[in-house]
C-alpha cells in the first residue's frame, strides 16, 4: 500500500530537514498509523491519526541504545500501562488519547520485536518479554528525568505541586521550604494541606497529594520517604504557675490540665502511655487540632503541654513560657517526608530533596534543642539517608 509523504513547516522547524531527505517507511497500525522516518541518520517515530491532529512532539524525547532509537514517551506509555493495566487510565494520566497509547505501545513492540502485553477482553498483562523489559524502562525514563531535572531550568517549570504539612512543620521550618520553592520554581502552583499525620498519609496513599511533610513514613511501592530529622519534644507551662523551678514526676504533671495534639498523633500517644499508671486520679488530656490554640491555652494558663520546642520557639526565648523539669525522658518528634514516585515526573522527589536541605538549614540556625538531623548512615526503611542536598 502506498503513502503519501507529507513534511510540514513544523517537522521542516524541529529537525531542520527538507523532504527528500527523510527515507520515510509508513504502515497502517491499529487505530492510528506509525510513520517512521529517518532523519539525518537516525529513526523517528511519529503517530499520524485519522481523527486527530499529528503530534510531532512524539520525535522530541528519543534514546539511542546500540543502534536502536526508542522514544521515551513511548517508553512512559509502556510504564503507566503496566502500572495501571488499562489504556482508558494510561491515557488520562499520559493526557493523550487511548489511540496514541496503543499505537505508542504498538512502535515499541515492534522496535523491540517482542510482544509486550497480552490484551485481554477485560484485562491487560504483561507477557513475559514485558516483565523484562519493565525495569529497564523505568530506569531509562528516571534517568532522563534526572538528567532534565539536574540541568534543566527549574524556573521554567509549571503545573501544580499538591504540599501536606503536620501542624509542626506549618509552625516551624514550612515557611522557609514555601520560600526556597519560590524562588527556584516561580511558575510552580502549591496547594496545601496541613492535617494530621494519619490523614495525610492516607491522601498521599490515595493519590491525592504529590507529597507530605508528617511525623511516620509510609510503606507503599508507589511512595518513596525520606527521613529528615526529629523536633525534640519538651513540657512547658506559663511561668505564672511557678512549677519551673524542680523536677517534677508523671503523678505531679497529672494534677494540671494537660493540652495536647489530636488522638492516635504520636505526641498523644505518649501521653496515654505515660499516664497510663500515673496517678489514681483520671488525667485530663485536652485534644486540639490547631497548634495556635494549643500554644493560646498554655501561655494563659488553662494548662501544660508536651510540645516540640522549636513549636513554641519565640515564646520559649521571650520568657512567655518555661520549660519544665520532668522526671522521664520526652520522646523527640520524627520527621519524614513521603513523596509519589512517578515515571513521568521528578517533582515530587525534588521538593522532598529540597524539604531535606531546608531541613538541615533549621537545624544547623537553632542548634539541637530544637532541631536534630539524623546520622548520615540512618535511613527510613531502607530508604535513602539524610544528606545534605
Amino acid at each position: 500500500m502506498d503513502w503519501q509523504v507529507v513534511v510540514d513547516d513544523e517537522l521542516k522547524r524541529r529537525h531542520g530537514v527538507f523532504k527528500q531527505s527523510i527515507d520515510v517507511l509508513m504502515f497502517p497500525r491499529g487505530p492510528g498509523i506509525v510513520q517512521q522516518l529517518k532523519v539525518n541518520g537516525l529513526t523517528k517515530f511519529f503517530l499520524l491519526r485519522t481523527k486527530h491532529r499529528s503530534d510531532y512532539t512524539e520525535a522530541s524525547n528519543t534514546v539511542s541504545i546500540d543502534g536502536r532509537t526508542m522514544n521515551v514517551r513511548f517508553l512512559e506509555s509502556f510504564v503507566w500501562l503496566a502500572r495501571l493495566r488499562s489504556f482508558r487510565l494510561t491515557a488520562e494520566r499520559m493526557h493523550a488519547t487511548q489511540a496514541a497509547i496503543s499505537s505508542r505501545i504498538s512502535a515499541l513492540e515492534l522496535e523491540l520485536g517482542v510482544k509486550l502485553f497480552d490484551r485481554g477482553p477485560r484485562d491487560i498483562t504483561l507477557t513475559q518479554e514485558g516483565s523484562k523489559a519493565l525495569p529497564f524502562a523505568e530506569q531509562i525514563v528516571k534517568i532522563t528525568r534526572e538528567m532534565a531535572d539536574s540541568v534543566g531550568d527549574r524556573k521554567k517549570i509549571g503545573g501544580m505541586l499538591r504540599l501536606g504539612a503536620i501542624e509542626s512543620v506549618v509552625h516551624t521550618w514550612l515557611p522557609d521550604l514555601l520560600k526556597r520553592i519560590r524562588e527556584e520554581y516561580p511558575k510552580l502552583t502549591l496547594e496545601l494541606t496541613s492535617d494530621t499525620s494519619a490523614s495525610l498519609s492516607a491522601l498521599i496513599g490515595n493519590g491525592h497529594l504529590d507529597a507530605a511533610l508528617l511525623s511516620t513514613s509510609i510503606n507503599s511501592a508507589d511512595l518513596g520517604n525520606i527521613m529528615l530529622g526529629s523536633l525534640p519534644m519538651c513540657w512547658v507551662a506559663s511561668p505564672r504557675l511557678g512549677i519551673s523551678a524542680e523536677t517534677l514526676s508523671e503523678a505531679e504533671l497529672a494534677t494540671f490540665q494537660i493540652v495536647s495534639f489530636p488522638r492516635h498523633s504520636q505526641p498523644h500517644a505518649y501521653l496515654v502511655e505515660l499516664f497510663s499508671s500515673a496517678s489514681e486520679n483520671e488525667v485530663q488530656i485536652n485534644c486540639l487540632s490547631s497548634a495556635a490554640a494549643i500554644s493560646r491555652l498554655v501561655l494563659d494558663g488553662f494548662g501544660i503541654g508536651a510540645v516540640p520546642a522549636a513549636f513554641v520557639l519565640s515564646e520559649i526565648e521571650g520568657g512567655q513560657l518555661s520549660v519544665l523539669q520532668v522526671a522521664h525522658r520526652v520522646p523527640d518528634l520524627p520527621l519524614f517526608v513521603s513523596y509519589r514516585r512517578s515515571p513521568d515526573s521528578l517533582l515530587p522527589e525534588s521538593i522532598a530533596r529540597l524539604a531535606r536541605s531546608v531541613m538541615l538549614d533549621y537545624a544547623l540556625l537553632h542548634g539541637p534543642r530544637y532541631a536534630s538531623i539524623p546520622a548520615i548512615d540512618n535511613g527510613a526503611i531502607g530508604d535513602e539517608p539524610f544528606t545534605r542536598a
